[in-house]
């Protein structure tokens, strides 16, 4: 036995598998692309480490892909097969839950492992992971706060961990200090991606696009190393272009950043789909972009890992392929969710099927149904996972489809209540004003309009200097 770098005792054939674990942690900490490629080096070095194997198989299952999902079930084979400690146990439990579909169970065997390990910056990570897909956004804060008075500012990874506290505070709504604890982060390590993502966060919260854009634009020049989820900071650009209207900048990073290949990972489609439905929303073409992304989603059909990337794939699929594909990608989400025992699946039963019927009958100009199936879920859309920021389109499709489906006083219940958390929020804004204009509310319609002359003249100023 040997300890790691932050003294915690690690099961291994000799001190060098400690060094290749170090760098493995610290390569998927910092989301770099040969995070896969150190840790396959790392179990052929000593297949016999246990934390080296739950690692390849964590790795796996962040993939959010069936064949990843088998390979993932090897690791754990492998790992059974170790001796461990009691800390590893814990991590090759909560490896299993995961596999099994439990990601509730896995959870608790993180915590678990933090209320005796608090510096294992790999549990931290993981449950924070977890945690935002469960859509439990006090908890995302609550479970790295916990375990912060434990860490030594000197300590390897402590730069990861405030990118953690972050995060945390920003789902929170606790935005200065999450931006405060974020610019830390990434003032000890630049290349701290999940840092950077934290308080590009803050800023779409915040309403501040000019400072958002900076703050990407200037990041980005220290992300090479980084794998795809550099791709995701650059979809919160597109947002901050969103956010000023500025279409053409948002399908110019789609095309140069955003999608600039055609990949099969969840996330990119994700974003993807989400910018290509805003577009749309705001009336603009966004002409054959949706073909290749139909086309990658609908080979995941069957996948279910994620229902967050289930919903964004129906959202692909119906924006482009036949109604026969539609149909089928319907019918499994219905089956999955009379699955037993996967927490994914109650979690799809309960409102991700609402919402994926809803982004169909949106799509297919249905708007009137299409609120009927989004309004009883209104306030369960957070349990799909994902940040706010992502969750939001379906807020959006919402508000579009009372607004379309000829529901002014609906639209303006819920254009009310976002203005009411979002103050600054410039769609909400716009939406408000056209909305009172339809109920012939002019002295609302005026009101509303001043508001946005107001954001906009803040919102097109120069960036914050200190960016």
């Amino acid at each position: 036995m040997y300890k790691d770098s932050r003294n915690l005792i690690v099961t291994a054939s000799n001190p060098a598998t400690i060094e290749l674990l170090d760098a493995a942690v610290s390569a998927y900490l910092g989301m770099r692309k040969d995070v896969s490629d150190r840790t396959a080096h790392l179990v052929a070095k000593d297949p016999e480490c246990a934390l080296a194997q739950c690692l390849s198989g964590y790795i796996k299952m962040h993939a959010g892909k069936p064949e990843a999902v088998a390979d993932a079930a090897q690791a754990l084979k492998r790992a059974k097969q170790t001796s461990a400690t009691g800390r590893e146990n814990l991590h090759i439990g909560a490896l299993e839950a995961w596999l099994n579909g439990d990601l509730i169970g896995a959870l608790c065997r993180w915590e678990e492992i933090l209320t005796e390990h608090p510096t294992d910056i790999l549990a931290v990570r993981l449950a924070q992971f977890i945690t935002s897909y469960l859509g439990k956004s006090l908890d995302i804060r609550n479970s790295v706060l916990r375990v912060l008075p434990a860490w030594d500012p000197g300590m390897p990874g402590y730069g990861f961990l405030l990118g953690c506290v972050a995060y945390g505070l920003e789902e929170a709504g606790e935005y200065e200090s999450a931006e405060r604890f974020g610019r830390e982060a990434v003032k000890r390590n630049p290349e701290d991606l999940w840092a950077s993502h934290a308080v590009a966060h803050v800023m779409e919260m915040q309403c501040r696009p000019q400072d958002g854009i900076e703050w990407v634009k200037n990041g980005q020049k220290k992300w090479r190393e980084c794998g795809n989820f550099r791709r995701h900071l650059w979809w919160h650009s597109c947002l901050f272009h969103l956010t000023l209207q500025d279409y053409d900048g948002v399908l110019e990073l789609y095309d140069r950043e955003v999608r600039a290949e055609s990949t099969d990972e969840y996330l990119d489609i994700a974003n993807c789909a989400a910018l290509l439905w805003r577009l749309e929303q705001a009336d603009i073409g966004v002409g054959h972009r949706w073909d290749e992304l139909a086309a990658r989603a609908q080979s995941h059909i069957g996948d279910h890992l994620f229902v967050f990337a289930d919903l964004h794939y129906v959202i692909a699929v119906a924006a482009r392929s036949s109604q026969a594909n539609v149909a089928a990608f319907l019918n499994s989400c219905s089956e999955y969710a009379r699955s037993e025992n996967r927490t994914q699946a109650q979690v799809m039963k309960q409102v991700g099927l609402a919402i994926a019927q809803g982004s169909v009958a949106h799509r297919n100009h249905q708007y009137s149904r299409a609120a009927d199936l989004l309004l009883p879920v209104k306030d369960l859309i957070c349990r799909v996972g994902g940040s706010h920021a992502q969750r939001d389109l379906f807020e959006q499709m919402l508000i579009d489809s009372t607004i379309r489906g000829h529901r002014p006083l609906v639209a303006r219940t819920l254009l009310s209540e976002r203005v009411a958390k979002r103050p600054c929020d410039l769609w909400a804004w716009r939406h408000l004003a056209s909305v009172f204009e339809e109920l012939q509310d002019p002295k609302n319609s005026i009101e509303a309009q001043n508001e946005i002359d107001r954001l906009l003249a803040v919102q097109r100023a120069e960036p914050n200097p200190a960016l």
